[in-house]
């Protein structure tokens, strides 16, 4: 994968959805994209409204979301052997591995892992 691509976590669409600005520049020009857990994350919360489910699915539709693969679960079940991180974490990671690109995050926990291209958001 070439330089103009990034993998989001999670919570860096949360942030993004609810006008996190200072995200804009570090993403414009970017391929965004999400892993599957990504997508079921943001859709699977309990009483969701329907204009966050309608928001949430059009920032989706303009990523490119990536499925599981043979790859992917064997990148995971290591990291998940190697690393004290939670699966969906693992999973996430691991895409971001298979798919040779950098993974944007805010969460705390990628700090133990020391394998994989990350960009650190701190707001």
């Amino acid at each position: 994968m070439n330089g103009n691509n990034i993998l989001l976590d999670t919570n860096i669409v949360l942030y993004l959805l609810n006008g996190e600005d200072t995200l804009v520049p570090l993403l414009e020009d970017k391929n965004l994209f999400l892993s599957f857990i990504t997508q079921l994350e943001l859709l699977g919360t309990r009483h969701i409204n329907p204009n966050d489910i309608s928001k949430i699915k059009q920032f989706v539709s303009e990523c490119t979301v990536i499925d599981i693969t043979p790859g992917i679960k064997e990148l995971t079940i290591s990291i998940r052997q190697n690393y004290n991180i939670k699966l969906p974490d693992c999973i996430i990671l691991a895409t971001s591995l298979w798919l040779n690109m950098p993974l944007i995050t805010a969460d705390k926990d990628f700090t133990k892992v020391d394998i994989a291209d990350l960009i650190y958001f701190q707001r």
